[in-house]
């Protein structure tokens, strides 16, 4: 009962429409399918009394044979208004829904637009702005410390490396003259070797103070 008294939307008014002209083309192709049948009957008439010399029926049946096909090509008209109406109405639904469409997207954005607040839009860009600045400097100044922390250590690396093969080759050379030195049970040290000796130590101290080693 209740679909009964439900008020027809658009949609339903133009489906029934389009139903009533779906049915109004059909009853068209079917008086022409008939007028076409008419046609041949008559033309076949009109030899058969075009052969017996009966030349009255012949205008007779001519004068109607014109007007049913006047009427035929009146179906092809009216079939064509018929198919042009159901196009117009297709496309009107369209638009309509266009439109309502358009109407919906603009309440939208209108509800959207009065819960923004453009101030406070700006303000979130800006603050996003400033600490994304933030965080690059704060990163670059990390990066640097890194750079510079790892930087000193390879120098320190490379500096210890050059005193070890001084202090190597040093060696090397202390350990050759010990070897050349005589044995200690034969003579005693003599003042030269003992200034010698002195000489090697600040060989030595010379040599790591051009190194830069205290």
């Amino acid at each position: 009962m209740a679909s009964l008294f439900k008020k027809k939307t658009v949609d339903d008014i133009i489906k029934e429409q389009s139903k009533d002209l779906r049915g109004t083309q059909r009853q068209i192709t079917r008086d022409r399918a008939a007028l076409e049948k008419q046609e041949k009957q008559m033309e076949a008439e009109i030899k058969k009394m075009a052969k017996s010399g009966n030349k009255e029926a012949c205008k007779i049946l001519a004068k109607q044979l014109v007007q049913l096909r006047k009427q035929k090509n009146r179906t092809y008209a009216v079939s064509s208004k018929v198919t042009s109406m159901s196009t117009q109405t297709k496309v009107m639904n369209s638009q309509m829904k266009m439109a309502g469409a358009m109407s919906a997207t603009a309440k939208t954005m209108q509800a959207v637009n009065k819960k923004m607040d453009p101030q406070k839009t700006l303000k979130t860009m800006q603050d996003f702005q400033k600490e994304n600045m933030k965080m690059g400097m704060t990163e670059d100044m990390i990066n640097d410390t890194l750079d510079e922390i790892f930087d000193g250590s390879d120098d320190e690396e490379e500096s210890q490396d050059i005193v070890n093969q001084v202090l190597d080759e040093i060696g090397i050379e202390i350990s050759g003259k010990m070897v050349s030195a005589p044995a200690a049970g034969k003579s005693l040290p003599s003042a030269a070797s003992s200034k010698q000796a002195t000489i090697s130590d600040d060989e030595i101290e010379r040599q790591l103070r051009a190194l830069g080693v205290d």
